[in-house]
């Protein structure tokens, strides 16, 4: 039954996505994001949340206490960038788990720098508790907050001088997640903030310390894939990101830029994008192509 359902909705979404036109004029559904691979356009439908996946001798708040004898610690999900578990939810070994590149626009569009720090992400897009005060009154100092809106903005302009397309509330350049008429943080069945110490760690080459948490929206990002192009099949998938610098290679509607693994690892070897920087950060659902309409 589960299976027939599955095949009814990726179904009825490809229909409507060949009569809209295309990838660039995608009609999905509530469970569903736009994506490519192999030089086309794909479709994802999502079956479960997401899941950040946190071993026992882990520490990834920085307490210095291991998650093992931590409980707060679990009760918060701190999906980490530069993060990599030796194992995904189903508890296969993390070399067997299928790999979805994240590609984050990390550059402005037409090279004109944005120094306006309110052009960041806003707060009330980041769907999270730990910034509202009426639903966290004080009684725990220790929960994290997202760095949003201005903070975010100045932040950002103080590590790279700019604000990326990744963050702001209005992207000028095409993204599949959020999903058009969505709120910039927001992605069906994702984490709508990740953690990003490590990876700024990494980035700022130490300026950021390397033990702290570092959580933002979740940016404005797109998907590629490499797998089987008829696999209706939901499997765990490990977020891999895929840092773009160079705008001529971010993927347009038409199948321009990064539409492929092979375009990426071009890209990479390139010099136009950072990566792979993998995460503890996994995702379900089932791949396929979208079909164009018959004549």
């Amino acid at each position: 039954m589960r299976r027939k359902l599955e095949a009814a909705i990726a179904g009825a979404a490809i229909g409507l996505i060949a009569a809209a036109g295309g990838a660039g004029a995608q009609t999905l559904a509530p469970n569903q994001t736009a994506a490519f691979a192999f030089g086309k356009p794909f479709i994802f439908t999502y079956m479960e949340n997401y899941d950040c996946v946190e071993q026992p001798t882990d520490d990834l708040n920085f307490n210095k206490v291991p998650a093992e004898s931590d409980p707060a610690e679990l009760q918060i999900p701190i999906c980490q960038v530069a993060d990599a578990p030796p194992r995904d939810p189903t508890g296969a070994k993390i070399e067997q788990t299928d790999k979805l590149y994240v590609l984050a626009p990390m550059f402005n569009h037409n090279g004109v720098k944005d120094t306006n720090p309110n052009d960041a992400i806003a707060c009330n897009n980041t769907n999270n508790p730990y910034n509202d005060p009426n639903e966290n009154p004080g009684e725990n100092p220790n929960l994290p907050v997202t760095l949003c809106g201005a903070d975010l903005g100045n932040a950002l302009i103080s590590l790279f001088g700019t604000i990326p397309e990744a963050f702001k509330q209005n992207p000028a350049v095409p993204v599949q997640c959020p999903a058009p008429g969505d709120p910039p943080g927001s992605c069906t069945m994702h984490a709508s903030r990740l953690d990003l110490g490590p990876a700024l760690n990494l980035l700022t080459k130490g300026e950021v310390p390397a033990d702290t948490n570092i959580f933002t929206p979740t940016p404005n990002h797109s998907h590629v894939i490499n797998t089987d192009a008829f696999q209706r099949r939901p499997v765990w998938w490990q977020v891999v990101t895929e840092l773009v610098t160079n705008e001529a290679d971010w993927p347009t509607a038409d199948g321009g830029g990064i539409t492929s693994v092979k375009a990426l690892r071009a890209a990479q070897k390139a010099g136009g994008v950072i990566g792979d920087v993998p995460t503890n950060f996994f995702l379900f659902f089932g791949s396929q192509p979208v079909r164009k309409a018959k004549n």
